[in-house]
């Protein structure tokens, strides 16, 4: 996939899209933005991707919106679209698209996530942090208003007060705090997130992948249903794997030969 800012790969199930602009903290234009859409439309198609881990180059995660770059659109990247969605759809969406990803996200934040970077962070599924990671909505510093869906993931990971305090302040949050809140589920030592970020990669790519991606549908469109409604759901594709899937048979073969079990995704 040719891309200008940034870097895709595929290894061992593990999809890494990182942002290569690290002179500039990795500030993403429309143009960086067109091309995550597109990776991410990669590896969602890839039945050979079992887990997106999303990361920075250099010293930063994302440092938000190039504002020296080149404004709307005219950067003409492809985007995995066409027609009248490719013409109407937001060039803000590409959170969207990581969030409504099927797959397994990890967002790796090795250093500073601030505005429409750190919602490129929260639209991942985990995030683990370096302790040098910090974290800002900063978008009232530029007296302009929230964007790529920052006011739709905050008050959902740490609450409505502490998210509108967090965009009327602006202010810098540092992996600690960031932790206690919620907006990470781990900090680690810097030198050692590769290997903290990768071993969770590894683990979830061994996984059974048919099951995890229903687990990750079935949480995503929970806070929509009933209560009734959801357990019913979890039988009817609990039913469906069972039946249907070679991972079910394998963790049962598995089970009864008292061995790790070894699943292909089918």
């Amino acid at each position: 996939m040719p891309s200008r800012d940034i870097l895709y790969s595929v290894e061992a199930g593990i999809a890494r899209i990182t942002l290569n602009k690290p002179d500039k903290l990795n500030a993403a234009t429309w143009g960086t933005w067109a091309e995550i859409e597109s990776a991410v439309a990669e590896a969602t198609r890839d039945d050979a991707v079992k887990v997106v881990v999303i990361t920075g180059e250099g010293r930063g995660f994302c440092a938000g919106t190039d504002l020296t770059g080149p404004a709307g659109v005219a950067e003409e990247q492809t985007r995995p679209y066409s027609g009248r969605e490719l013409r109407y759809r937001s060039t803000y969406l590409a959170t969207a698209a990581i969030y409504n990803c099927p797959k397994p996200t990890i967002a790796r934040v090795n250093g500073v996530a601030v505005g429409a970077g750190f919602s490129l962070a929260l639209s991942c599924d985990i995030r683990i942090a370096s302790e040098a990671a910090r974290f800002s909505t900063i978008f009232t510093k530029r007296a302009i208003v929230a964007d790529t869906g920052c006011t739709w993931f905050l008050p959902r990971l740490v609450g409505e007060e502490r998210a509108l305090e967090l965009l009327y302040t602006g202010r810098m949050v540092d992996a600690a705090e960031a932790l206690r809140i919620g907006i990470v589920s781990e900090v680690v030592p810097h030198d050692q997130l590769d290997a903290r970020v990768t071993g969770l990669a590894t683990q979830i790519a061994a996984g059974p992948s048919l099951a995890i991606e229903i687990d990750k549908k079935l949480v995503r469109e929970a806070f929509s249903r009933s209560l009734a409604d959801q357990v019913q759901l979890e039988q009817f594709y609990q039913l469906t794997v069972t039946n249907d899937s070679e991972d079910a048979r394998e963790g049962r073969l598995s089970f009864l030969e008292k061995r790790d079990p070894i699943f292909r995704g089918r």
